[in-house]
């Protein structure tokens, strides 16, 4: 499509796609906080959330061709380094008698704390990406679902650092809306620019003919586990957040449903569209949350995710590369 097209035309500039964005989500937070009541304050928050897991597995996934599954395995990882260091100071003590002596006096602000579960979560996809990047389509969902499995079972057994199943209460509510909104921006920002730079244009040729990718000099491993680290630094730092949004924190919080969940927001969305997985994850984030009252009403839990499958099912048949595949509606990508 040309620039001067009159369906190109009616595209928004980047710059201009930036601002509504910006606009639209300090509005939305102003309103909240002025009109909303606790509920759709955390209502928002974790949707918000949502919209960063599943913009960030665009970049995992999208970008490059993989097939991982394990962002709640560095969402619980990145989840527990930062409550390591938010958790009241008074408490650790009681909550947590197996940390190290050097976190007993530390109670860092939550934007610190969660920038080092989100380097924790990162170091660690960078050891795991290594061998487990090496493996194709299937075989790399079935790996990282392992990952999921092997980090749950750590978070339980090593009862004197998370409480097993337990769980951790009385997590500071320090996720304030407007925080998470100002970091949805940034993940999705960044994430932008990643895509339409050379480095994103190379991961978008790896994932498309990664032979020929390499025939024309590109490092295709070296892009998978960019691709793979930064995702799972996103994940890590969602993770940090989403406790201290609902105060709780257990083993099981982040599972493999959530993954299910996730992948089915990247290939409804477009498995490369940035916007795509933006809608999605709002699409599923406040459907699934609307359909609650009819499950309890009528006594079919489970409803919602069926609906989630039966819509996966519909668009994987229809639509195979999602709704928007790579394109990026209503946003100039020149």
């Amino acid at each position: 499509m040309t620039a001067g097209s009159p369906a190109s035309s009616r595209r928004l500039s980047q710059l201009q796609a930036l601002v509504l964005l910006a606009v639209l989500l300090a509005g939305g937070v102003a309103l909240l906080e002025a009109f909303g009541s606790g509920y759709h304050r955390t209502l928002a928050a974790l949707t918000l959330i949502n919209v960063m897991l599943a913009v960030s597995l665009t970049m995992t996934n999208g970008f490059t061709g993989l097939f991982s599954l394990g962002h709640p395995a560095f969402m619980t990882l990145g989840a527990y380094v930062a409550i390591a260091f938010t958790y009241p100071a008074g408490r650790k003590s009681f909550a947590m008698p197996d940390l190290p002596a050097f976190f007993s006096g530390i109670e860092w602000p939550l934007p610190a704390g969660a920038l080092i579960g989100a380097i924790a979560a990162a170091a660690a996809a960078r050891i795991v990406g290594i061998s487990v990047l090496r493996l194709k389509v299937h075989y790399l969902a079935v790996a990282t679902l392992g990952l999921i499995i092997i980090v749950e079972t750590l978070a339980l057994n090593l009862d004197g650092l998370t409480r097993g199943g337990r769980g951790l209460t009385g997590i500071p509510r320090s996720a304030e809306l407007w925080l998470i909104a100002l970091c949805t921006l940034l993940v999705i920002v960044g994430c932008w620019r990643l895509k339409h730079a050379s480095v994103g244009r190379a991961m978008l040729a790896v994932r498309e003919n990664e032979m020929a990718a390499r025939c024309f000099g590109i490092d295709a491993v070296r892009l998978k586990v960019t691709a793979f680290v930064l995702g799972a630094g996103i994940a890590g730092f969602c993770g940090a957040l989403l406790p201290h949004v609902v105060a709780v924190m257990t083993p099981n919080s982040f599972g493999l449903m959530l993954a299910f969940n996730l992948v089915a927001m990247v290939v409804v969305g477009g498995q490369g569209s940035i916007l795509g997985a933006v809608f999605a994850a709002l699409a599923f984030s406040l459907g699934t949350e609307g359909l609650r009252p009819v499950e309890e009403s009528l006594g079919l839990y489970g409803l919602t995710q069926v609906v989630v499958a039966v819509v996966l099912i519909l668009v994987l048949i229809w639509r195979p590369k999602g709704l928007f595949g790579l394109d990026e509606p209503l946003v100039e990508t020149r």
